[in-house]
């Protein structure tokens, strides 16, 4: 007997009529002869409108208190579907993430899970019963408060699971039909990939591609969980993410392809921001302090670049990438070591957008970079910024100009669909 463990996203519960769909999917797996673990996120906006509501509240609401309340939301989305697989005529019981046995640090908003102990699950699906977890949440292993995952923290806590119980496979059920080679919603012409590997799968999420978040697919890659992306409005296969490729997404032909393909898509991001640091002495140490302070204010930053010093006054410029989010956070400590480093004046803009070309395929075959960037030019987009890996080229430009980009760089590596367009079932996209 197989053991299956399915996540369900916002969009796939957003109201009952969708529980029931999904309650059905569910009984149906179980009937296949699967032992069933299902994690569900909130109904669909309801986390985004408790975040609202709260601000309404409080300008800086308490993150512990912040914690309680969102948590709220998966708690629903639990109780109603472990109703409707019960009026299907199956047994199913509802845990919270404490329940569950998720353990966390205690950093509230964006804790990190730090063991999963799911006797509790284990006992459930023995039992016969089909077991629905709340995600995006946990317990501190400290504080014993309850504590979230930060955005996407419903796959991470599928995969924790799947991994803790030692799960043949983790469904990711989402609005779309698996990962695609750029975002369906901007570009139509967007081509479902059948399997992708996890160094592939992992470029395209720290980039900015929505399907699944940078977190959940490094949990799934350290502990070798097969991920497999569909849609819950659909029966159609989606895309399996993992290192080697299975049986069921093999090419057309039949045969299992021997090398990566040479681009696996291109993703953006139009939620980060850009600081520039200018006027920096150019001697050691001062790039350190810099990004020590932005170290100690909790901030991961992105793409980094410094210019080369001008000769004639020994000063340079040193831009870097955020999060919006984290924007007046970086800026104020950045101001509190002004007078120590010495630099002449910051520059914030939010207004810009990442594009990001992904493949493993682009280590060995020269020329990618000069048509990426001559998609571009042809599109008449400006680049500010340049990052690359072995894998990876990605360029911040204007966020007015992201869609255009992200056309032109897809049919330029011709990856446009020859079939009809891509759909998007459902979601806000908020």
């Amino acid at each position: 007997m197989s053991l299956v463990v399915q996540k369900y996203g916002g969009s796939s519960v957003a109201d009952a009529e969708g529980i029931k769909r999904v309650a059905k999917r569910i009984v149906e797996a179980k009937k296949n002869g699967n032992q069933v673990v299902a994690v569900v996120s909130a109904m669909g906006d309801t986390t985004d409108e408790l975040i609202d509501l709260a601000e309404q509240v409080s300008p800086i609401p308490a993150g512990r208190e912040l914690d309680m309340l969102l948590t709220a939301g998966e708690r629903i989305s639990m109780a109603l579907l472990a109703m409707a697989i019960k009026n299907l005529g199956h047994e199913a019981q509802s845990f919270t993430g404490s329940q569950a046995g998720v353990i966390t640090d205690s950093v509230h908003n964006k804790a990190r899970i730090i063991d999963v102990t799911p006797g509790r699950i284990r006992t459930s699906v023995d039992e016969g019963n089909i077991a629905i977890v709340a995600g995006f949440q946990g317990v501190s292993q400290d504080s014993k408060d309850i504590t979230t995952l930060g955005r996407g923290g419903s796959d991470t806590t599928a995969v924790a699971l799947a991994a803790a119980l030692d799960a043949d496979v983790c469904e990711i059920y989402t609005d779309v039909d698996g990962v695609f080679t750029a975002d369906p919603r901007v570009v139509k012409k967007a081509r479902k990939i059948d399997w992708i590997s996890f160094e592939d799968m992992l470029e395209l999420a720290a980039s900015g591609s929505k399907v699944l978040l940078h977190r959940c697919v490094e949990y799934a890659r350290r502990y070798n969980i097969p991920i497999h992306v569909r849609s819950s409005f659909s029966g159609l296969p989606g895309t399996w993410v993992s290192n080697e490729r299975p049986q069921s997404a093999q090419s057309a032909q039949g045969a299992e392809q021997v090398e990566h393909a040479l681009i696996s898509g291109v993703a953006h991001d139009v939620s980060e921001a850009k600081v520039t640091v200018v006027g920096v002495p150019d001697k050691p140490g001062e790039a350190a302090s810099i990004f020590r302070a932005v170290a100690d204010a909790e901030i991961n930053i992105d793409m980094v670049v410094q210019n080369v010093s001008a000769a004639s006054t020994g000063l340079t410029d040193i831009s870097f990438t955020l999060p919006k989010a984290e924007g007046k956070k970086a800026t104020a400590a950045l101001e509190k070591i002004k007078p120590a480093v010495g630099y002449d004046s910051l520059r914030y803009d939010d207004q810009i957008a990442k594009i990001s070309l992904v493949g493993a395929g682009m280590k060995t075959n020269p020329g990618v970079t000069a048509q990426f960037f001559e998609a571009l030019s042809d599109a008449g987009v400006n680049i500010e910024l340049i990052s690359t890996s072995e894998i990876r080229i990605s360029v911040v430009t204007r966020a007015d100009d992201v869609k255009e980009a992200v056309q032109a760089v897809h049919t330029s590596f011709g990856l446009d669909s020859d079939s009809e367009e891509a759909v998007v079932y459902g979601g806000t996209g908020r």
